[in-house]
């Protein structure tokens, strides 16, 4: 008699069979994989896929087991002193967490691309995506409170370090007569802007003396190197400028990538908004009426070509410092009312944008508009501003 679906003797063979097959598959240790202690526990980070979870030290024998494809069996034979049972669950389990991949499962988004960083991870590219994302408290009244409650428990430090025992030579004071030091004690930055739009030279002239090129520089067999008013390492210059341009006169709102090398806009997107400058900046609402705001980005493999070690992105990060007080002195001489924040939304400008968040990413915003009529203190911090990233 033939046996039905469900009948006892053929049951145990199809069962072995299932496990069989699976014990087949071939698994592998994710290769953006850190572990690290904290405190009493042992954490392993996936930082492409930005997940974490806290586990035995068993973990790292399974892990370091998978160091390429390999068979689940395999690994019972490794370690023959737990049950098959118990290691296809933590097996299971790892390749659920992301933590092992699966053979035939696809790529991962941003696999191919962070293996360009090789020369820099983990150390580079887990603190470029372990920072990304960060939630801002979208309360800022109630954000003011929580600072003022952590002042009363643990004192904001001071800015300035001293040295009083030392013996001391007191200077001139700077001189401050000219036009080069009163731009520079003039620029503050700005959280009130007037209605009246800035004119497109003016912009022009900002963005070209900022990220435009002034020269070129060419050096036998490798290449010409862009000459610019902010220094950058290698004279590689990473950092490319995008301008979300709401109020200009003479140029159509939308979003923009300043070409540096030909001084023009390249149109990518109509339309701009205020709505869309307090979403992309994480809520602070204050620089909604900003004339246009710039993404700063760095295209990474540029530096990457020639520094080949991690400290390499600690000169990317200060190559968008120079370029945006590059900005605020130039925006200041302009008689503009400039601003820059480190509090914005990553993965949605970067959506907006069309850039992937690692071989390209946002690092710093900055932006501006007209100076507001008679208000002197319209550049001042209110409870409310004051916990921002806002340098």
């Amino acid at each position: 008699m033939r046996a039905g679906r469900g009948t006892p003797e053929l049951l145990p063979l199809r069962v072995r069979a299932k496990k069989q097959q699976r014990d087949a598959v071939r698994y592998r240790r994710a290769p953006f994989v850190i572990s690290y202690w904290r405190t009493d526990q042992l954490v392993f980070e996936n930082f492409l896929e930005r997940r974490r979870i806290t586990a035995n030290p068993l973990t790292s024998t399974v892990l370091h087991f998978f160091d390429r494809w390999r068979p689940l069996r395999e690994l019972f034979t490794a370690l023959q002193e737990y049950t098959p049972a118990s290691l296809r669950n933590a097996v299971r389990s790892l390749a659920r967490h992301s933590f092992l991949q699966r053979h035939g499962q696809g790529p991962v988004s941003g696999e191919k691309e962070l293996l360009a960083w090789s020369q820099w991870s983990p150390a580079a590219s887990f603190f470029h995506l372990a920072t990304k994302d960060v939630e801002f408290q979208p309360d800022s009244d109630e954000e003011y409170r929580e600072l003022l409650q952590l002042a009363k428990s643990n004192p904001m430090p001071g800015p300035v370090k001293l040295y009083p025992k030392a013996p001391h030579i007191r200077l001139p004071s700077p001189k401050a007569d000219s036009e080069f030091p009163r731009v520079l004690l003039a620029r503050r930055t700005w959280r009130k802007f007037s209605k009246q739009p800035i004119a497109l030279p003016v912009l022009g002239d900002l963005l070209g003396l900022t990220w435009g090129v002034q020269a070129w520089v060419k050096t036998p067999q490798i290449g010409a190197a862009a000459v610019k008013t902010s220094p950058s390492g290698g004279a590689l210059h990473p950092v490319e400028a995008y301008v979300l341009a709401r109020n200009i006169e003479g140029l159509r709102a939308g979003l923009y990538h300043y070409n540096a090398a030909d001084h023009r806009l390249e149109l990518l997107r109509r339309g701009a908004a205020s709505r869309d400058i307090t979403r992309y900046l994480a809520n602070q609402w204050w620089y909604a009426s900003a004339s246009f705001v710039v993404f700063m980005t760095a295209v990474f493999s540029r530096t990457q070509w020639k520094y080949d070690y991690a400290r390499a992105y600690r000169a990317v990060l200060l190559e968008a410092g120079h370029l945006c007080q590059t900005f605020c002195l130039t925006a200041t001489w302009l008689n503009l009312a400039p601003f820059c924040t480190l509090a914005f939304a990553d993965s949605q400008i970067e959506k907006a944008l069309g850039v992937d968040g690692i071989s390209e990413s946002v690092l710093y915003v900055a932006g501006a508009g007209m100076r507001p009529e008679n208000d002197d203190q319209a550049h001042l911090l209110s409870g409310s501003e004051i916990s921002g990233l806002n340098l």
